[in-house]
């Protein structure tokens, strides 16, 4: 197989270093949520956006060296976008040496039609979109789908529902369609957008712009990554606190009576916290100061299924 960074006689220290950390959190997300088993047929959705493309060379390389064997598929939903280079893709896949599907479905239509002018697309879109891949990844015997979403994503996912739709709900890292046929995994969950970035400007990917929906400049997204990037620059260890925090929940010393029995709680019952009504906030995490990559950086050099991806 043919690597996409091919040509590149002398790799810069920092393009590898760009490769391991992204691979390393990769390979540690896969093993924490067990992603990929041996076996799995796994279907990566590629977009022909920054993180789908890192998402598709990052599970190539985990392969070569996994203790367990699986199988990579490409697959690209073909919209019918104006002006979509429907050759990209299908030139990039085949010079990497990887299987591939190209699925055409002229959903671009559907959601102009129906969305009025100026209102975001992105629910009806996703909702097609999640249907045409559920439906693929059934033709392929595909076990697994892997989609391109990162940290940030699902750190912008939690204030959305927070702030617009009254839920504490994120993006999982692993998540089983409702009708119990297809596995949906995040393998990048780990990874923060700004290192993909960076890497996918390294190794040149043809980027190809989504127009429908990703340049929309009232999505409330968008206002949420504003916010999100602010923190980050204004208070480092912020965003690093906030993922930590969607790994540590409390029921508890939440609201939600469906998941805590409040109404049957009764003196001497023990709580997993600990009577901390009264105590002051903690503001400064363990390891403050430093991202998870840094904090995980004694472990085990990268994962799948549970085991070394390291040679």
């Amino acid at each position: 197989m043919q690597s996409e960074v091919a040509g590149r006689a002398d790799p810069s220290n920092t393009f590898i270093r760009l490769r391991k950390k992204i691979e390393r959190a990769a390979g540690e997300a896969i093993a924490d949520y067990r992603m990929i088993d041996d076996g799995d047929v796994v279907m990566v959705c590629v977009s022909g956006g920054k993180d789908s493309f890192t998402l598709l060379s990052t599970l190539l390389a985990l392969r070569e060296r996994a203790p367990v064997d699986f199988r990579v598929i490409a697959m690209n939903l073909d919209q019918r976008q104006p002006g979509f280079p429907a050759d990209v893709l299908p030139r990039y896949f085949e010079s990497i040496g990887v299987e591939y599907r190209i699925v055409t479905e002229d959903t671009y239509s559907i959601v102009r039609d129906k969305i009025p002018e100026g209102k975001t697309t992105c629910s009806l879109c996703s909702r097609l979109r999640r249907g045409i891949i559920y439906r693929t990844a059934s033709e392929l015997g595909a076990t697994r789908i892997a989609l391109g979403h990162h940290r940030d994503d699902m750190l912008e996912t939690l204030f959305l529902n927070m702030f617009f739709g009254g839920r504490i709900k994120a993006m999982p890292p692993k998540l089983l369609s409702d009708d119990g046929r297809h596995m949906v995994i995040r393998p990048l969950a780990y990874c923060p957008e700004r290192l993909i970035a960076r890497f996918a400007n390294a190794v040149r990917y043809p980027i190809i712009p989504c127009n429908l929906c990703g340049s929309q400049p009232n999505a409330q997204r968008q206002q949420v990554k504003a916010m999100l990037n602010e923190w980050a620059r204004d208070f480092p260890g912020r965003i690093e606190s906030l993922t930590t925090a969607m790994k540590q929940v409390v029921p508890s010393h939440l609201g939600d009576r469906e998941l805590f029995d409040f109404a049957g709680l009764a003196r001497g019952t023990p709580l997993a916290e600990g009577d901390i009504a009264f105590d002051p906030p903690v503001i400064s995490p363990p390891d403050a100061g430093h991202s998870p990559l840094q904090i995980a950086s004694h472990r085990i050099d990268g994962h799948v299924g549970g085991r070394s991806c390291e040679p």
